[in-house]
């Protein structure tokens, strides 16, 4: 084989296709047509005589050269991609690009906004799209590049993506400003008594973390409303006589609304992780994108 017939855009096609197997995502991945793709690897097939991806009734399948070839190939090209990220400093504020960034509302609300922000101030030419995190499908969001960042607990992060925990987050009670049943601080009898609001991701559930504590010291409690995000909790308990118990990030700059509490007995917290595949860990702007979701952590945990 001629080798000086193989530029790095075929090889780059190449390491696509077998990371997607699919032409139709590797050419929204590469932003390419998808005759462009079939054109390269019609020649990708000629220079290395070998088929490479065979058609199948759902996408492609790799011949075993092809597999021999794949992560070789997709080492070399990211030692590649890490030697022009080092040599190339990123300047922000002139990066045009899209950025998917899944998490859940709570998160959306207590650290993408905050960073949302930042980019307005400098990095303007990034467009955030924000998704509801699915950690079913993460990973194949993920390896398509249909999602470049995440946030969700490390519990459920998928293991073949990286991780990085970046906070630990407690839970905190929440009532409305002049609640009739609460006076000072509260109480576990208030807090079994009262009408609880929770939240279930995957909708309708009534029983969480605060049940089992309660459990514990043979204590129950009444969750009057099972809610499917923690955004709208905030405004329920502001207009009612409902309790809650929510993430402490939740409740911030809503103190007009609310009253904020801690529980009665002890509710266990979780940690929060960054989460993102290994294509664009040296890359320059996700690199960054990474650091500035770390230092509006800080930022956060000093105030």
């Amino acid at each position: 084989m001629d080798i000086s017939k193989l530029d790095l855009n075929l090889l780059v096609t190449l390491d696509t296709l077998l990371a997607e197997r699919n032409v139709t995502r590797a050419a929204r991945r590469l932003n390419l047509s998808q005759p462009a793709i079939s054109t390269r690897l019609t020649r990708l097939r000629d220079l290395l005589d070998d088929p490479l991806l065979l058609p199948a009734q759902r996408g492609m399948i790799p011949t075993e050269r092809a597999l021999e070839l794949q992560e070789p190939l997709h080492r070399a090209l990211e030692a590649v991609r890490k030697v022009v990220a080092e040599s190339s400093p990123l300047d922000p504020s002139t990066v045009t690009a899209t950025v998917a960034i899944a998490a859940s509302d709570y998160v959306q609300y207590a650290i993408l906004m905050p960073l949302l922000e930042l980019l307005r101030r400098e990095a303007p030419g990034i467009r955030i799209a924000w998704r509801t995190i699915d950690v079913s499908v993460l990973e194949a969001q993920m390896i398509r590049g249909d999602v470049s960042l995440a946030l969700t607990t490390p519990e459920t992060a998928p293991e073949t993506l990286r991780m990085r925990k970046i906070y630990r987050e407690e839970y905190i009670a929440i009532a409305r400003t002049g609640h009739p049943m609460i006076k000072g601080a509260l109480d576990i009898e208030t807090f079994c008594k009262l009408d609880h609001v929770m939240v279930s991701p995957e909708g309708g559930g009534f029983h969480g973390p605060a049940d089992d504590a309660l459990m514990a010291h043979g204590q129950t409690r009444n969750v009057a409303l099972s809610a499917p995000g923690f955004l709208v909790v905030p405004e329920i308990i502001a207009r009612s006589d409902m309790i809650a118990l929510v993430p402490s990030r939740v409740a911030k700059g809503r103190k007009d609304q609310i009253q904020i509490f801690d529980p009665p007995l002890p509710v266990t917290g979780f940690d929060m992780a960054l989460i993102w595949h290994d294509r664009t860990t040296t890359h320059p702007l996700y690199r960054w994108l990474r650091d500035q979701i770390m230092s509006l952590i800080g930022d956060q945990s000093a105030n």
